[in-house]
This record gives C-alpha cells, sequence and structure tokens, in this order.
C-alpha cells in the first residue's frame, strides 16, 4: 500500500524536478558550447614548460605532456611519446594546446556536474531520497 503525499509535498517535488531539469539543459548547453568551439585536449595532458640550458644562454620551451603515451612519435611509426613539443611562448602550437587543456577541463567538470544532477533527478522523480527502514 502506498503512502500518501500531501498537495504541498507533490508541489515542492514537481518544482525541485523542473529545477534540475533546468539546470541540466543549461549546463549541457554550455557543454555544447565548449565542446564545438576548438579541439579538446586528451583525457590526462597539461601543458608544462621545461628550460633547455647552452652554455651562454637559457631558453623557455613549453610542451603538451600526457600521463601515459599519448602522442604519435615524428621519428618512429606507430610510436607513442608522453610528450609533445608546443616551441617558444605564444607560439601557435603552445597557445591552441593551452585553450585545447582548458575547453576539456571545462567539459569534464560541466559533465560531472550533469551526471550528479541526473542522479539528483532520478532521486526526486522516484523518491530515492527516502529510504524505509
Amino acid at each position: 500500500m502506498g503512502r500518501r503525499i500531501s498537495r504541498a509535498a507533490q508541489q515542492d517535488r514537481l518544482e525541485r524536478i523542473t529545477r534540475l531539469q533546468s539546470a541540466i539543459a543549461q549546463l549541457q548547453s554550455y557543454k555544447d558550447f565548449f565542446s564545438s568551439h576548438g579541439e579538446l585536449a586528451p583525457e590526462g595532458t597539461w601543458v608544462a614548460r621545461y628550460q633547455v640550458r647552452q652554455p651562454k644562454k637559457v631558453y623557455w620551451y613549453y610542451k603538451l605532456q600526457a600521463d601515459k603515451p599519448t602522442f604519435a612519435k615524428t621519428t618512429k611509426v606507430k610510436s607513442l611519446s608522453k610528450y609533445k613539443h608546443l616551441g617558444k611562448a605564444g607560439s601557435q602550437d603552445h597557445v591552441n594546446s593551452a585553450m585545447a587543456v582548458v575547453r576539456r577541463t571545462i567539459v569534464s567538470e560541466l559533465q560531472k556536474t550533469i551526471d550528479s544532477l541526473k542522479s539528483s533527478l532520478i532521486d526526486v522523480s522516484f523518491d530515492g531520497e527516502q529510504e524505509d527502514r
């Protein structure tokens, strides 16, 4: 036998469902926007700065670095590297990679939040907030 739910409780539940659905839709549109505005860097990658020293000079360069081999090597076919050389600060590869990492981070965080809100929506929709003991 089901339990009775007051009209106020039903209204509150419908309002929470509507708020969750609206938030999910808004976050999905943000995710779509960032996904469509350029390449996303692979998961587990970041832009790193490194120094090259020569007898009388010091140079700074940038690389896209991964936590596991991800990038095709230029010298060996079908071989992967954890590093991709990007050149000097402000080079096209450097800026493109930095932007790709930021887009990937934003899209990943938006997806985590969407997933969390979808779980909340399931709880509210199917009365999973309360468990009978």
